[in-house]
């Protein structure tokens, strides 16, 4: 580990002064101590945001759901609020990580987690994701846990958080605090695709503060839920996952919402699978037909091929518990 500066904000000013001058915020410290180790991450100044005010969960105006970035993994997904309102979100976070790590990471902390890509994380590889201009050596390497959806010449890495499949999904925004003041981004905006810059992973601008998750008012009542596949039960990466929500009134479908995780470089939305969706009567022929779009535009390596099968299968099993309960 290289040397470093600690600085604990007193603050909001603090931090932001801190941010601005080029300081890495931690809370949690789950994601970016661990980097700092590997010297994936090599932070001059480490800022500890742990005691700002930003651990508050509550209903917004408009009825839909604000989760202050400082509350915790664990502290979310046992929330009345949540649990009751979005079970998906819930359920997304109890099938993440291991209870000591949902009981220290903290939710802004989740949804800037960097990639799990092996290749990443190990400093003797190419990797245009940890150094611009390198190379991907994914792209002809071990690939199998790799994206077949939003990748580019450049970088083929997943996104790890499961409880952003579920905020994509939902059509979540992030609440944003900078030295110009506030603002708000769309979820499916905030976290970018590699392109030709995989080292740009968010939408932050210098010294930015995420203070907020808000997961807007959706017409009620919507069922919703969390499905995960890995190669094991225990303190695993998803494959693939789906999150879904539905609201069912009179037989018939008038929301859908669904997005998939483990295949995309970002939690991917799935835009064709809802509108197959709306407007039309649950059954097990309209759940297969909807999931059959789930892999449109996949790009598959040489060793996942099977994630889009796979991906497939699992939208279309989600679809059918969601619908079962809804």
């Amino acid at each position: 580990m290289y040397p470093f500066t600690y600085t604990k904000a007193a603050d909001t000013r603090e931090a932001l002064d801190a941010g601005r001058r080029g300081g890495r915020y931690i809370a949690g410290g789950t994601t970016l101590v661990d980097l700092m180790r590997e010297t994936v991450e090599r932070p001059g100044t480490v800022v500890d945001i742990g005691g700002l005010p930003l651990r508050e969960v509550r209903v917004t105006e408009r009825g839909g759901l604000r989760i202050g970035a400082l509350v915790t993994m664990a502290e979310a997904a046992t929330h009345p609020k949540v649990r009751i309102a979005y079970p998906v979100v819930s359920q997304a976070l109890e099938l993440s990580a291991s209870a000591q790590l949902r009981n220290m990471a903290t939710m802004g902390g989740n949804i800037m987690q960097r990639t799990r890509c092996t290749y990443f994380r190990d400093v003797t590889a190419a990797c245009n994701k940890r150094e611009p201009g390198s190379g991907c050596a994914a792209l002809e390497g071990v690939n199998r846990t790799h994206a077949i959806l939003g990748t580019s010449d450049s970088c083929v890495a997943t996104h790890p958080s499961d409880v952003a499949v579920a905020f994509a999904a939902l059509e979540a925004r992030v609440h944003l605090l900078g030295s110009d003041g506030e603002r708000t981004v769309p979820f499916t905006d905030f976290l970018l695709k590699p392109g030709s810059t995989p080292n740009r992973e968010q939408a932050l601008r210098r010294g930015e503060l995420i203070t907020a998750v808000e997961i807007p008012a959706h017409v009620r009542p919507l069922a919703s839920g969390y499905l995960k596949v890995r190669d094991r039960q225990s303190y695993e990466f998803a494959l693939t996952s789906a999150a879904v929500a539905l609201h069912i009134r009179r037989g018939v479908i008038r929301e859908a919402k669904v997005a998939a995780g483990g295949v995309g470089t970002v939690p991917w939305k799935l835009p064709a699978v809802e509108q197959a969706l709306i407007g039309e009567r649950p059954s097990d022929r309209l759940w297969a037909v909807a999931a059959g779009h789930a892999a449109d535009g996949a790009r598959p390596l040489r060793h996942n091929r099977f994630k889009v099968e796979l991906l497939t299968r699992t939208v279309e099993r989600q679809l059918r518990i969601v619908g079962d309960i809804a």
